[in-house]
């Protein structure tokens, strides 16, 4: 099992800029592929992006495409999530989550270990 938490979620202007970290407390970080998620009210949780094990291999969603940019240091077991030129429907709770696999999954129910999440709020 993974613990994971994630921070730096806030307030912000559109337009503006966010980076979500996300620790993980498990010695073997580097066997699980990270994945960000984001949930708002009413709506199913989407997926965001996701990262190799290595790092060397990204997705996007295609929303978040050219924006939002996922990395990880494998030193430090903390996954990142840069969120540039934010829009209002960018707002939700923001969720990290962890899978043992090589594949780079979108569905969150690939997915078995889960943050607590963090908000964000994106004004016009």
């Amino acid at each position: 099992q993974v613990q994971l938490v994630e921070s730096g979620g806030g307030l912000v202007q559109a337009g503006g800029s966010l980076r979500l970290s996300c620790a993980a407390s498990v010695r073997t970080f580097r066997r699980y592929t990270m994945g960000w998620f984001r949930q708002s009210p009413g709506s199913e949780r989407q997926f965001v992006s996701a990262v190799s094990r290595s790092g060397g291999t990204t997705n996007y969603a295609a929303s978040v495409k050219g924006r939002f940019t996922i990395s990880r240091d494998n030193a430090k077991n903390t996954v990142y999530l840069q969120m540039n030129s934010l829009k209002p429907e960018d707002t939700a709770v923001y969720y990290c989550a962890a899978v043992a696999s090589a594949v780079l999954a979108t569905r969150p129910a690939a997915y078995d270990n889960w943050g607590q999440g963090t908000q964000v709020t994106v004004s016009s």
